[in-house]
Formats: structure tokens, C-alpha cells, sequence
């Protein structure tokens, strides 16, 4: 199967897609613009939820669920959160459908249309800070440090599987605050809590900073942002961290009594990443023959292929692995044993290699005779012969090893596409010819920043936080900055 994928060097794109669909992690829904995201992929989304659910609580966070649908005067009550969303809002204005009197099937019931129409949750700021308002009241009610797992819809008109879809699942963080310091510090500290799951369990090196006024989130006063760089150079903008100040509280009236006595709005933040992060995963790995899938996020970490003439062969072989299987699972490693006679040993071999598996284990006849197996690493496509002696640790020891590879690899070709650049004219031919991340000098200004993107397509991903800080001259104004941004093509 492997060797019908497109290979990313002929069309990108066309590789993802069909990487997205014969490696079973999803395929398209009926639903316009919607995914159906199979067992597969379901399963290496449930890993990253499940570590990323840890270190939210680890931080003290507890989960919540607010409703799927948000009366639309609720937005109507934050204005720049209002014009952010409300060209991609899915509206619910019906209750009830009836059988069509013409006879062809059902119709909506025109006398079933509801008094104030639902928004169906883009992101969950104005249920959550009405809600909010019923539990503050006192110093004593704050922080409150909640998180939702959830579905969002977003009416997006061009689509992608994990990248872009109308409907997407991801997490969405909502906290409040006594002072405008405890929520800045809750908004960068949850961008690092992101940075380090990108970077230890996704094998995906990131660069943080901050958005510029016009790339921030709606209604927020800064947005703290990871961005990574795919395989074809283009950015994707991977999590996200928000500091509201006190805007929404505000809009919806939320005050506490201080510890003076005193009547103040209380401080927010949100913060979330998505299924986009499945997306970012495979772009930032993944080669022409499949998956490549860091050993801590792979739902199967070890497979186990006998290699066999006859039934009998088989089954001592299978006497042989059971032991090894039974320790692998006693050490915490996923392993299968595919003894599936069905299919043969080659074509496990290419399927197992297009799901990214990271270790695979063949076993045959004169491995029993030698007291060997032959173990294949998915991220080098390397094999070599291992005595069964003490093969436990060894594939132990080989998991961290493929997951820090995997990390290296991704970093030798980021840091190879950072860029300095300090003329527009060779920023924008870098832009046609080599891609990336670029650290260029930019005024300050809105109008410079809309310029560079209306003629060049490349936007501000982020004012980095670990680089950039030096004197300088806007690429394209010539006017004085103080420190280079990071420029890029994005997803």
C-alpha cells in the first residue's frame, strides 16, 4: 500500500492526503467540510489527550463542560470577539421538523422557529464567562481553573483533514483571576505546558512568542503562540494562549470583592490546542513510505511478525514470542504479535511501515535456532539481528533513542531554515526559492504588516521570545526596529 503514496517532493499536499486516509486515520464525512476520524487515528488523538489532560491537572486544572450551543446575543456583548467569529458561525434557528405536506420527506416546521437563535460553540468565551458570573463572587471564588474537552464548528470554506475542518475536537482552557499578574502568568505558563508537550511527546521542535495586534485572538489583549515548521516549510501555528485582561468579565458583568472590600472585574484567559495538532504531526515526521510517529504518541510501539513454512513452525515460534510479548506489556510497551495468516510477511511489513509503527520484530525459524530477532526502526528504515537475551531493555532503551531521533531530525531541519533577511527584495525571493522561517525587521506598524502579506502571502507568525532581539531597520519602510519578527507561509 505504501508504495502508491505520492511522494512529498512531487506534491506535498496530494501526499497528505492520501497519507491521511490509506494510514486509517480518517477520511471524508458526509458532512460538508467534516472528517470521520477513524479507530486508528482516534487512538493516537486519545494518547495526546490523555498526557496533555495530565499536565493540565498537574497545574491544578480541573474539567468541565459547558453546551454545545451559545445564545447569539451572548456575542453580541464583546464586540471584537463578535467580529472575529461571526463570519464562520454555524446558527441553529428551528426546534422541530415535520412531515412535508407536498409529501417529500421532512421539512422544517415553520412554526417551530426558535425566539433567539443558537450559535453552535466556535469557542466557548461567552457561555463560560456567563456562567462564570453565577460563581464569583468573593476572592475567595477565585482562581477558578477550568478546562473543556469539546467539539467546536467553525463554517470553514476551504478544508483539510486535522488541518481545517467546519467541526473539530480539541481542548479549550478558561480560567479567572484576582489580578491582571496571576492571569499573565497563567496565560505563559500554559504556553509552556504546550511547548513541552510539542517537544517531549511530539518529537516536534517549536519557537514561542507572542502574536502581533492583528494576528492575536479575538477579544484577547496578547496572544502567546508555538509555531512549528512542516516538511515543506510552512509554518503551522500549533497552540495558542490568550490573556483577555478584563474584557469579557466586563461584558458580562463578573466582579469580585477583594480582600479591601473593594468591587473589581475579574482577570481571564483561555488557551487550547486541536486535532490540528494530528495534522502537525504527520507533516512534521512522516516520508514518502508513511507514518513516522514519535514512540510515546504511537497507539502500537512494537509489532512482532512471525516468518514461517508451516504450521508447526508457527507455533513455536508463537511459544517463543509469548514470553517476550508478556514482558514488553509488563514494562508498559504496546506490542502486537501478528500472527495473522491471511496476509504475508511482506505485506505486513509495508502496512505496519505505513502506520508508522516504531519498532518491528521479525521472528523465524533460524532466529529459534540462534537465539535471535531481527529489529527494524521505523524512523531509519534500518534493521539489524539482536540476541533474544535481554531484548526487553534493548527495545526499551531503542523507543527513547527513535523518540529523540525523531526530535533531532525535525530540529537539524528547522534550524537549517531560519533565515535572517534584511532586504525586502531578498525576502521575497528566499520566499519563492527556499522557504521557512525568516527573522526579519519589521516598523511596528499594521499597514507594513498587511503590505508584506497582501504581495508576499507571509505573515508575522510570532515576536519570538528566545531570539530576534537586536537594532535594526524595517526590511520595507526602513524606519528603526528593535528587534527581527518571524516571518513565514502558514497553514
Amino acid at each position: 500500500m505504501a508504495k502508491f503514496l505520492t511522494s512529498r517532493s512531487e506534491d506535498y499536499s496530494q501526499w497528505y492526503n492520501e497519507l491521511v486516509v490509506k494510514a486509517g486515520l480518517a477520511e471524508p464525512a458526509a458532512v460538508r467540510g467534516c472528517m470521520v476520524i477513524k479507530p486508528y487515528g482516534y487512538a493516537i488523538w486519545e494518547k495526546m489527550q490523555r498526557q496533555l489532560d495530565d499536565m493540565f491537572k498537574a497545574t491544578g486544572h480541573l474539567n468541565a463542560y459547558f453546551p454545545l450551543l451559545i445564545p447569539k446575543s451572548f456575542f453580541s456583548k464583546e464586540a471584537d470577539h463578535v467580529e472575529g467569529f461571526a463570519k464562520e458561525c454555524a446558527v441553529v434557528t428551528h426546534y422541530r421538523l415535520m412531515k412535508d405536506p407536498a409529501g417529500n420527506g421532512l421539512v422544517v416546521d415553520p412554526e417551530a422557529k426558535l425566539e433567539e437563535e443558537y450559535i453552535i460553540r466556535p469557542t466557548s468565551e461567552t457561555i463560560i464567562w456567563h456562567t462564570y458570573k453565577n460563581w464569583i463572587q468573593s476572592y475567595r471564588d477565585l482562581p477558578i481553573l477550568c478546562n473543556q474537552w469539546a467539539n467546536v464548528m467553525r463554517w470553514e470554506m476551504r478544508t483539510r483533514m486535522f488541518l481545517r475542518t467546519s467541526e473539530f475536537l480539541w481542548q479549550e482552557g478558561h480560567t479567572a483571576h484576582a489580578t491582571k499578574q496571576e492571569a499573565l502568568e497563567e496565560a505563559k505558563k500554559m504556553i509552556q505546558v504546550y511547548a513541552e508537550f510539542a517537544e517531549k511527546w511530539m518529537s516536534m521542535p517549536i519557537i514561542m512568542g507572542c502574536k502581533t495586534d492583528s494576528e492575536r485572538f479575538a477579544g484577547a489583549l496578547e496572544t502567546y503562540t508555538i509555531e512549528a515548521l512542516m516538511q515543506d516549510g510552512k509554518a503551522l501555528q500549533s497552540g495558542t494562549s490568550h490573556f483577555l485582561g478584563q474584557n469579557f468579565a466586563k461584558a458580562f458583568d463578573v466582579t469580585f470583592t477583594n480582600k479591601e472590600g473593594v468591587l473589581e472585574y475579574v482577570w481571564a484567559t483561555s488557551w487550547g490546542v486541536s486535532t490540528r495538532l494530528m495534522g502537525a504531526l504527520i507533516m512534521a515526521h512522516s516520508d514518502d513510505n508513511g507514518l513516522v510517529l514519535p514512540p510515546k504518541l504511537a497507539p502500537l510501539q512494537v509489532v512482532i511478525i512471525p516468518i514461517y513454512k508451516n504450521g508447526e513452525a508457527l507455533k513455536k515460534i508463537g511459544l517463543k514470542v509469548a514470553g517476550i510479548v508478556q514482558k514488553l506489556k509488563e514494562q508498559g510497551v504496546t506490542v502486537k504479535y501478528d500472527d495473522d495468516d491471511t496476509q504475508k510477511p511482506g505485506w505486513k511489513f509495508a502496512e505496519y511501515e505505513l502506520q508508522g509503527v516504531p519498532v518491528r520484530l521479525a521472528v523465524g525459524e533460524r532466529d529459534l535456532e540462534n537465539n535471535t530477532v531481527e529489529v527494524a526502526r521505523r524512523d531509519t528504515l534500518t534493521k539489524e539481528t539482536v540476541s533474544q537475551d535481554g531484548i526487553v531493555e534493548y527495545i526499551k532503551a531503542l523507543l527513547d533513542a527513535i523518540q529523540e531521533n525523531i526530535y533531532q531530525k525535525a530540529l537539524k531541519f528547522r534550524d537549517a531554515l531560519i533565515t535572517k533577511v534584511d532586504t525586502y527584495d531578498d525576502f521575497k525571493s528566499l520566499l519563492e526559492n527556499k522557504k521557512g522561517f525568516f527573522l526579519c525587521h519589521w516598523d511596528g506598524t499594521a499597514e507594513t504588516e498587511n503590505k508584506i502579506k497582501t504581495e508576499t502571502k507571509a505573515t508575522i507568525r510570532c515576536l519570538p521570545f528566545d531570539m530576534g532581539a537586536e537594532e535594526g531597520k524595517c526590511m520595507v519602510t526602513g524606519k528603526p526596529s528593535h528587534r527581527r519578527v518571524l516571518f513565514a507561509k502558514a497553514y
